[in-house]
């Protein structure tokens, strides 16, 4: 695995097949597909940012790259890696040689920024929206008061703000009036047009409409001083926002007894994404809505106001009986194609014991990029936390980027079939693109209106290249090439593009051209070699092929495929597709005598990934991983030991029953027992390290053996001892569960694999 990492600490890719099959059919045979699981923006402190533009290839638009071939002379010519172009260096390179070569082609740097000149004088602000619930309950009200009064001081003093305020109505405050109170108000049960707000909110007052065009920002006739009236940098709107916010109240419209608030989520939304396209469209800006219930009212209602009714469950879904899900879908979409078109992105803060709709809404936060986070209360520490940790400033901020735009180039025997991840495709038609759709694709660029630096993205590639006669020519090189271009707006409000580029190796399998060609001709030079060869070479390519594999990057693409086909495939079994798929690669990466399981043995390099997929069948969400030092087992549990699990969403540090006694005891606060001490401080300090890091902040839970939290623990752990087992562990834990232990599933699935 360390050969990976490093690559990852290189380039922020990390992709199952490092050696890649040589032909279409050959990789189809290995289930995996052809992935990579990249992270445009994660940091990399030694990546220079070259204060130039790059210099592309005239035919391709791929950029100048490490694996571009130079020639030096006086000619002064780089050959495009991927389509074999010849392209003249400008003149500003004419005095680069061998011993004075630019950055971009320093093998070191496959990974590099730019920063063009022009690029510096477009510094635009960010921009966030604030969208306010205020059909909640008093407490709940004071909660969300309080936290964003403490944000809004750490607001950098150059980025914009605004503020938007709903119940049955909505109310847009116009922060540039200073000395009352002013709003404008939307009533909430009719969906708004982006005519509407600009008739209503003024926009237009003082001067003529344009009768033609699209009406957006100021170089379409909006002067600034109208625009300043609702989106007001934070130096000279704290004082007007604070006030506001502090004086903000539960919504005044009486709600009777049986029924629920009228809340008009959508049409808030709907204005939010309609104000920020009339102000400052194509620039970084982000709509935050802080919710508290289910929409009741006007366009995106997904539940009546009659509290009889009961809220759509996941049961209802599944059923197609849910009534009023596909019109708030099919509102919601509408809302992300505007905001991708304008570059804007959806943050939804949920919090409340009961549902608010991110089951409709959802479509336009993926689009965009956006934020979610879900929990009990405004007062719940996994809001506060990670509400501070979207505007902090120190190491362990987001680092949110924004109006994001991502293309792939590869080599011609590749295509293209998408990408799984928060964006939206650009429909950038062309020879890359494969018939084959997966998740956004038919294109080779995306939108990417959100980023920060932990965002990742699972591309899927297919190999094209197909048996033919001239196959032996093309197997002179067999390197294939990749460049992920990423434009986006930095933190800082600059523009830039980073370029990665990547190469890997294909392998010919054993039924190949290649290898047919290669039998014949040590048949015609070498007799020996030609009863030899046969046996030899199909290990040749498995090897080459297993000595490649991640299979830490293999999970995650197979987690990300399961939760696209169960989101987007209708009666999709996702327990009998991860089965299916895990056996069809035991058995062919295996190593066994056919009918023989207990013959059956896996590479190292494949050890692990059956229990990746055994903890992910199990697993309430598939995209939850954990990181291992010791196995995910109830036999892990001991009575003298400490366990921090790692569960994403939970972080969970567990004592065992030995270790809770003496802390109950203070053993820990003795002085000869200082050992004991250090060993209870630093699994804690390991878990608020995750937790500072993290986005959304995990919950942290600290527990101990036979506690009513330890459920948290023992709900993830493998079965391996449960309340029928002939022979519990020693010292160990039990699980009353009927759940199949790995063991279990690990013979049948060597059963299978064998026949």
């Amino acid at each position: 695995m360390t050969e990976f990492l490093e690559l990852e600490t290189q380039d922020a890719v990390r992709m199952p097949w490092n050696v890649l099959p040589g032909s279409k059919s050959e990789a189809a045979q290995c289930v995996i597909p052809v992935s990579a699981i990249y992270t445009p923006l994660k940091p990399f402190p030694n990546t220079p940012t070259l204060p130039y533009a790059p210099l592309r290839c005239r035919n391709c638009r791929s950029v100048l790259n490490p694996f571009s071939i130079v020639d030096f002379s006086s000619t002064k010519i780089w050959i495009c890696c991927f389509c074999l172009q010849r392209n003249h260096f400008p003149p500003s390179y004419q005095s680069i040689s061998e011993t004075n070569m630019p950055a971009e082609l320093f093998p070191q740097y496959t990974t590099i920024e730019y920063e063009s000149p022009s690029e510096k004088a477009s510094l635009t602000n960010p921009v966030f929206l604030f969208v306010i619930d205020t059909c909640v309950i008093e407490e709940e009200i004071g909660y969300l008061k309080s936290s964003l009064l403490q944000v809004v001081g750490t607001l950098p003093e150059n980025c914009l703000i605004g503020l938007i305020t709903f119940g049955t109505y909505v109310h847009v405050h116009e922060l540039g009036f200073g000395q009352i109170p002013k709003v404008y108000v939307f009533k909430g049960s009719k969906e708004v047009s982006k005519d509407q707000v600009l008739e209503q909110m003024g926009f237009f007052a003082n001067k003529l409409k344009p009768t033609t065009g699209v009406i957006a920002g100021v170089r379409d006739g909006l002067s600034q001083e109208s625009i300043s009236r609702f989106l007001l940098p934070a130096s000279e709107c704290e004082f007007t926002l604070n006030s506001i916010l502090e004086e903000l109240q539960r919504d005044p419209w009486p709600v009777p007894a049986d029924h629920r608030a009228a809340r008009c989520t959508g049409t808030a939304l709907s204005v939010a994404s309609h104000l920020l396209g009339i102000c400052v469209p194509g620039s970084g800006a982000r709509i935050m809505a802080f919710l508290g219930g289910p929409s009741t009212e006007g366009p995106g209602a997904i539940v009546s106001k009659i509290l009889s009714e009961p809220i759509r469950s996941h049961k209802d879904l599944d059923k197609d009986s849910a009534p009023l899900y596909h019109k708030a879908v099919k509102f919601y979409e509408g809302i992300s194609k505007q905001l991708v078109h304008q570059g804007h992105v959806l943050d939804v803060f949920a919090c409340a014991l009961e549902q608010v709709g991110l089951a409709e809404i959802k479509v336009a936060c993926e689009k965009t990029g956006g934020l979610v986070v879900l929990a009990e209360s405004f007062g719940h520490s996994v809001f506060k936390d990670s509400l501070k940790q979207v505007f902090q400033s120190d190491g362990n901020d987001l680092g949110l980027s924004s109006n994001g735009i991502f293309e792939i180039n590869c080599s011609k025997d590749i295509k293209v079939q998408g990408v799984i991840g928060p964006c939206a495709s650009l429909e950038k038609k062309g020879p890359l693109c494969s018939e084959v759709v997966v998740g956004q694709g038919n294109t080779t660029a995306w939108k990417m209106c959100g980023l920060d630096k932990t965002s990742t993205f699972c591309l899927i590639f297919e190999v094209a290249k197909k048996e033919s006669p001239d196959a032996i020519a093309q197997s002179a090189n067999p390197q294939f090439y990749f460049q992920f271009l990423t434009y986006y707006q930095h933190p800082s409000g600059q523009m830039r593009l980073r370029v990665t580029t990547l190469s890997r190796r294909w392998v010919a399998g054993p039924g190949s051209v290649q290898a047919r060609a290669l039998y014949a001709l040590y048949a015609v030079c070498f007799c020996f070699w030609c009863f030899v060869l046969p046996f030899l070479y199909p290990l040749c390519f498995f090897h080459d092929l297993i000595a490649g594999f991640d299979q830490e990057a293999a999970a995650v693409v197979m987690a990300r495929q399961v939760s696209f086909k169960m989101e987007t495939e209708a009666d999709f079994d996702p327990i009998r597709w991860l089965d299916k798929s895990l056996i069809h690669i035991c058995s062919r990466f295996g190593d066994y005598q056919k009918d023989i399981p207990s013959s059956f043995t896996l590479s190292p390099r494949f050890s692990i990934f059956p229990q990746f997929m055994f903890h992910l069948r199990r697993s309430q969400f598939v995209q939850v991983y954990f990181h291992l030092d010791f196995l995910l087992d109830v036999a892990s549990i001991a009575a003298d030991r400490i366990l921090l699990l790692d569960s994403y969403f939970t972080i969970v540090v567990f004592h065992g029953s030995t270790i809770a006694q003496w802390r109950k005891l203070g053993y820990h606060e003795q002085p000869e027992h200082q050992a004991f001490a250090e060993l209870l401080k630093s699994p804690r300090e390991d878990a608020e390290a995750i937790v500072r890091e993290r986005f959304p902040a995990p919950r942290l839970v600290i527990c101990d053996q036979y506690g009513s939290q330890a459920r948290f623990m023992l709900a993830k752990l493998n079965p391996s001892a449960t309340y029928n087992s002939d022979a519990p562990i020693p010292g160990g834990d039990i699980i009353f569960t009927d759940d199949v232990s790995f063991e279990v599933f690990l013979d049948h699935l060597q059963r299978l694999a064998v026949h």
